[in-house]
């Protein structure tokens, strides 16, 4: 089987550069056998930065390059001349991405906008030259500070898709079909459960050239807060998300009882979650007659509800619609 081009959590071992060493010179010329000192600071260590970029969508590329590190620093020479900084190292990610410390677990940076640039970890600082310590009792000082050495540290690179509506329901509920027909995404369809083991995103287009972005979330099982099925992995891509489109299939034998099953999952994962603005879809409702959609409608959960129908395109305007007053 062949590896999936998605990764979303990756382990890096990161090292910044050391600060260069101040220079300890004594200044010598022709006519000046006993001057002063003039030893320079050492240059920076690299530091080592993340950064947003719109064109990626995956960590993909931070598989082959598991150890990063930054240049050292130059030490500072004669003249006060301070030695150059160390190169340094930026890491680009998709929009979304979440660094932290693997050993503390502390966040260090997040981003989620184009070119947003922050430092993961400093270089070690340049030491100081001589010249910084001549003072009145010691008009030589013969001495100067060491670089500071750099920092070493695992990150956890971790991401969480970027969306303003995420796909929420069981396996085999038609969220792919539904995203296929609603965007251009072309996401993997079968009739069999876990079709989609990769979150997909699409481009919704609204009224009056507006849009908004869709993303179908791998499916949910009941336990998956607690690791069961595909656990946990997926559902931090909800996290991201501005409202949640749970989708339901109309053949389920008990629809309220599913829904109350995935808003548990959600709840148990991250209670914030239920602050997010929530929409029930019910698909496959081209099974329904009328007379059944009726019955099915005075059971339903208290949020905005519709019967939908991705085959034959049934209330998918409406849905938009319902979607869009949840937006904005």
């Amino acid at each position: 089987m062949p590896e999936s081009n998605f990764v979303d959590y990756i382990r890096i071992f990161c090292r910044s550069g050391k600060g260069g060493a101040g220079s300890a010179h004594l200044h010598r010329e022709k006519y000046v056998p006993k001057g002063g000192p003039d030893g320079g600071d050492g240059g920076r260590g690299g530091h080592i930065y993340i950064r947003g970029n719109r064109n990626f969508w995956t960590l993909l590329h931070l598989r082959y390059h598991k150890h990063i590190h930054a240049g050292n620093g130059k030490p500072g020479s004669s003249d006060t001349k301070t030695g150059a900084d160390g190169e340094d190292v930026t890491i680009d990610v998709p929009l979304g991405t979440l660094v932290r410390n693997e050993q503390t677990h502390e966040i260090i940076a997040e981003v989620t906008a184009h070119d947003d640039r922050k430092i993961l970890i400093p270089g070690g600082r340049g030491g100081q030259g001589n010249v910084h310590f001549k003072s009145s009792t010691n008009r030589t000082p013969r001495y100067a500070q060491p670089g500071e050495q750099g920092s070493e540290v695992h990150l956890i690179f971790e991401l969480k898709v970027l969306a303003d509506v995420g796909l929420v329901g069981f396996p085999n509920a038609g969220k792919s079909t539904l995203l296929s027909v609603m965007s251009a995404a072309r996401p993997k369809i079968a009739d069999y459960a876990f079709t989609t083991l990769e979150p997909s995103i699409g481009i919704v287009n609204y009224k009056d050239n507006l849009s908004f972005v869709m993303a179908d979330i791998p499916g949910i099982i009941e336990g998956a807060s607690e690791g069961k099925g595909l656990g946990i992995r997926f559902l931090r891509h909800i996290e991201r998300n501005s409202a949640l489109l749970f989708l339901i299939s109309a053949d389920s034998p008990d629809i309220n009882r599913e829904y109350r099953i995935l808003l548990t999952e959600l709840e148990q994962y991250n209670p914030e979650l239920l602050d997010k603005k929530r929409v029930l879809a019910i698909t496959k409702s081209d099974l329904l007659d009328e007379e059944l959609r009726q019955e099915i409608s005075s059971d339903l959960p208290t949020i905005p509800w519709i019967f939908i129908s991705a085959i034959t395109r049934y209330n998918i305007d409406n849905l938009k619609d319902l979607i869009w007053q949840q937006l904005i």
